[in-house]
Formats: C-alpha cells, structure tokens, sequence
C-alpha cells in the first residue's frame, strides 16, 4: 500500500522564503562588495536557517560570520549580534531589548572609537558582504552624514587619546599591585605617588577619572596634586 504523503502549505512557504534568501545573495546583480540589505532581509541570516549564511551587522556593514557558526549561530554566545546591525552593544554590553541597535547616541568618542574599531576587526577576520540602508547608508549604498559624523567622532576619539598617551608620558605613572590577602599599593621609584586628574578623559570617556602619578619632592606645590588616604606626605609607597 502506497504511503501518504503529507503536504502543508507553511511548509512551502519556509522552503519559498529560503529560496529567496539564497536567490538574493548568490543571484543579486550587484557585486557582493555592493550588495543592499534592508532590516527584514539582514534578519534571515542570524543562525536559525541552517541552509543559510550567518551574517551580522556593524556601521552598517555586513559580514559573513558563519565560519564563526559555534559563537554566532543559534544558542552561541555572541548570537545576539546576528541578522542585525547591534553597534551599540559592541561598547555598552547590553544585549537585550533596547541595546541590540547601531545607535551610538550618547556614546563618548572613545566609546565610538571602539565601535568603528571592532568594524575594523570583521573586516580583517570575516568576509565583507554588503550594506545595510538605514542610519548608515542609504538606497544607493552611499554613506549618511551620521556615518562620517560617528568616523569623525571615531577619529577625533583617537586624536584625544594620543594627546593624552603624551602628555602623561611627561609625568611618570605610579608602580601598582593588589593581591587578595594583602589587598592593594602604589609606589614610586622615583618620587612620592600623587592622584591627579586626567583633564582629557571628560572627552575620550564623559567622565572625569584621577591616575596615580610620580612627584619629586620640588614638584609637590603644583595645584591639583591629591594625597593617597591613609598616606604620609612623602611616603614612596601608599596602600589603596
């Protein structure tokens, strides 16, 4: 007796929307270097679809990651960057909900410096596939306005942090070391430590952060300079 065959129409549809996926990546008219994705297409690929390429999305450029299948294919660790373009969530760490977008509102230049420089790393480690239109290129895949601005941002992040690499060479930094039973210390070869700020931070990060710098004994009536707590005025080394 000749066995049933059991036939449902969603599953032609599956079969149909995988024939497209494929279609349009290995049959676009464009060279792949100039391949388009909307959102919704740039979605098929994210690791669910084994007949399909993983690909991901950072500034707007799309790379194929699935030599990477173990950490970006379904239930692998960074699967939350794939079929999407998740910028944001390379600096800030938020992997859900509102933090998987390519905005970078509100990041600081070297938060954005880090973005364009992970961009870097798929173009070195992965296959370049194309361009997503939205916030970075638009239907031509020419680049946006925003997309100079965050290289830009990006550029002026690394200006900012060489000046600071610098300025900071002129006043040696403080020897440390922390173990869990004896907990932490600084000290200095040559003069006493001193906190002092780090006035180009407020550019490179939105905050004001203090290092651990060496003062001679004739350096120590410059303004600005703060005690450890807990220190003697001239004691070469102070716990922390």
């Amino acid at each position: 007796m000749a066995a049933k065959i059991i036939t449902s129409p969603f599953i032609g549809i599956a079969a149909f929307v995988t024939f497209l996926a494929f279609f349009a990546f290995y049959y676009n008219p464009l060279s792949n270097k100039q391949r388009l994705f909307t959102v919704e297409e740039l979605a098929l690929y994210n690791g669910t679809d084994q007949s399909l390429p993983i690909f991901l999305g950072i500034l707007g450029s799309v790379f194929d990651v699935t030599k990477g299948k173990s950490h970006y294919g379904e239930g692998g660790g960074y699967n939350h960057f794939s079929g999407r373009d998740a910028s944001r969530a390379f600096v800030s760490g938020n992997f859900t909900g509102d933090g998987l977008t390519d905005s970078p509102s509100g990041l600081s230049s070297q938060q954005v410096k880090s973005i364009v420089e992970w961009r870097d790393f798929y173009f070195r480690s992965y296959t370049f596939v194309g361009k997503l239109v939205g916030r970075y290129y638009d239907t031509k895949g020419n680049p946006t306005k925003y997309l100079k601005g965050v290289e830009a941002k990006a550029a002026r992040g690394a200006q900012l942090l060489k000046k600071q690499e610098i300025e900071e060479a002129k006043q040696p930094g403080c020897n440390s070391r922390w173990s869990q039973d004896e907990g932490g210390e600084v000290w200095c070869d040559v003069g006493v430590p001193r906190l002092v700020q780090r006035p180009l931070e407020i550019a490179l990060t939105g905050k004001m952060s203090k290092r651990c710098a060496c003062f001679k004994e004739d350096q120590l009536d410059q303004s600005g300079l703060e005690v450890y707590k807990g220190c003697d005025f001239l004691a070469k080394t102070c716990p922390v």
